[in-house]
């Protein structure tokens, strides 16, 4: 179970967490938001209607609405060893245990941490599982019963309890989860059952938001505030695309819904920035659309497949856009495709910058990726390229991405030569053939100061591509440049491998 859902140095913690320990344990959260309306009412069909009101009459008939439909997550699950959680972080204890008589007043106090010996058991032996019990929180969907979570409120449980907001419990079934949008679908028995429902309409920055959720275990919390960005990018994550909220949302609070100001979910808290362990006024939500496209896979078939299209990428930078002449620093430009992926069998090339994807302008990497992931395996995608200073389209046949596959990375380092001929001093650089037969030139010095140090080369780098054109003297080097200047172009696109992977920088090339 883990409510650390990003990393531990930058502060990124998981919206959840109330554990009441059994043992000594871990925790996990949840977060919510509302919007705001009046005079709500349930109709026939379990649905929430809430009528719009004025800003200035408060929230009060919203929150009455959507509170039914707004549940508390309990938790029960068993975790290995002895990792104690405290402030959203994970602490892994390894004591040096006195050795105490029976009768010492210390003993019973070391020997819930293992006993003496610090070998988990006060006989020696293996460490027991350690039981702990978890808070979140959650949201109803449908009259019938699907609740929707964060996928690390629930990870690991062995049972999972719904809390309503009058105090009924019922113990729910996990229908399914998905790691890398953290989201996660419950049912419960019911055909009556209150429920909310997603915007029909994207809210936009500055909208109100309302939070109800179960901070620090404590129900039914109302918490308001507005969007105060959206698109982001939140370390950690493989999907992006987080909304920010400064709605007031802690600990207990991850899964829970933001409502807008009809009552509508517009997202699902998930994650919050602090460097206390408590809020600071920043939260982040996974917006509806997304939720929406998960959720229906999850309750259809208790899993989600993605699309594949088989390119390692990076964002273009304003410096990559000049060096290929594209007006606009936008779209993914492809490292490398990757082998026997389906892009590379359909022409894409090392280099190409993915403009569209289906018409669908592409502005980066990781909205590359969201895209791609938003696809059907074995649906066909038209990719829109830049090559060769000039648009071209690619069509590519998806396949199922394998969620389990790791890449693993080339640790194989390009091996500084002992002493080699034929060599250049160009952009601030000493180039010289790259001795371990790979290829490329290798970056024997960088002048302190200078462009090529400026946009992160360094020695021990090696140059394999300028201008899409493969280097291996020093020679191939200087054409390659004296060609992007023929083309009026005033910064050169330089594909440069460091530990084995590739990426491509925009080099000036004119003082």
């Amino acid at each position: 179970m883990r409510s650390t859902l990003l990393s531990r140095t930058s502060r990124w913690l998981g919206a959840s967490a109330l554990a009441l320990l059994v043992g000594v344990g871990g925790v996990s959260t949840a977060f919510v938001m509302t919007g705001q309306a009046a005079n709500a009412q349930v109709q026939n069909a379990a649905q929430i209607v809430v009528p719009q009101t004025s800003v200035q009459q408060g929230f009060a008939d919203l929150v009455e609405a959507v509170k039914p439909a707004v549940v508390s997550i309990r938790v029960e699950a068993e975790a290995p060893g002895r990792t104690v959680q405290r402030g959203g972080r994970d602490f892994n204890f390894e004591f040096n245990f006195p050795d105490l008589p029976e009768d010492h007043p210390f003993r019973d106090f070391f020997d819930q941490f293992g006993g003496p010996g610090g070998q988990g058991r006060p006989d020696g032996g293996e460490p027991r599982p350690r039981q702990f019990m978890a808070a979140g929180s959650g949201f109803i969907i449908s009259e019938d019963g699907y609740v929707v979570t964060n996928n690390h409120v629930v990870e690991d449980a062995t049972k999972v309890t719904v809390v309503f907001d009058d105090g009924r419990e019922q113990v729910a079934e996990i229908i399914g989860t998905d790691e890398r949008t953290d989201l996660a679908v419950l049912k419960i028995e019911g055909d009556d059952l209150p429920f909310v429902t997603f915007e029909e309409e994207a809210s936009r920055v500055g909208d109100w938001v309302v939070a109800v959720g179960n901070p620090f275990g404590l129900g039914g919390t109302v918490t308001v505030g507005v969007i105060s960005g959206s698109g982001r990018n939140i370390g950690g994550s493989s999907y992006g695309d987080f909304l920010q909220i400064d709605a007031a949302v802690n600990t207990g609070n991850s899964g829970g819904p933001a409502f807008n100001s009809n009552g509508e979910v517009v997202g699902v808290n998930t994650a919050i920035y602090s460097p206390n362990g408590g809020n600071v006024g920043i939260a982040f939500a996974i917006p509806a659309r997304t939720v929406q496209q998960i959720v229906t896979q999850l309750i259809e078939d208790g899993s989600v497949t993605r699309g594949y299209l088989g390119v390692s990428i990076q964002d273009v930078s304003r410096d990559i856009a000049d060096g290929v002449g594209l007006p606009n620093a936008r779209g993914a430009i492809v490292r490398e495709p990757t082998e026997d992926g389906p892009a590379g069998a359909a022409g894409v090339r090392s280099g190409d910058i993915i403009l569209k994807v289906d018409g669908d302008q592409i502005d980066d990497a990781l909205d590359l990726s969201r895209t791609i992931a938003g696809k059907a395996p074995d649906s066909t995608v038209e990719l829109t390229i830049w090559r060769d200073g000039a648009e071209t389209t690619v069509s590519v046949q998806l396949v199922q991405l394998d969620e389990t596959a790791q890449a693993q990375p080339d640790q194989t380092a390009p091996t500084p030569p002992q002493a080699l001929p034929e060599a250049t001093t160009s952009l601030g650089m000493t180039l010289v053939p790259n001795g371990d037969g790979s290829g490329g030139l290798l970056v024997q010095n960088v002048e302190q100061d200078s462009v090529a140090g400026q946009r992160g080369i360094a020695t021990g780098d090696v140059v394999l591509e300028v201008d899409n054109k493969v280097v291996q003297t020093a020679g191939d080097f200087d054409q390659a440049i004296a060609g992007v200047n023929e083309k009026g172009l005033n910064t050169a696109l330089v594909k440069v491998s460091r530990d084995g992977e590739a990426r491509f920088i925009g080099l000036p090339i004119t003082e």
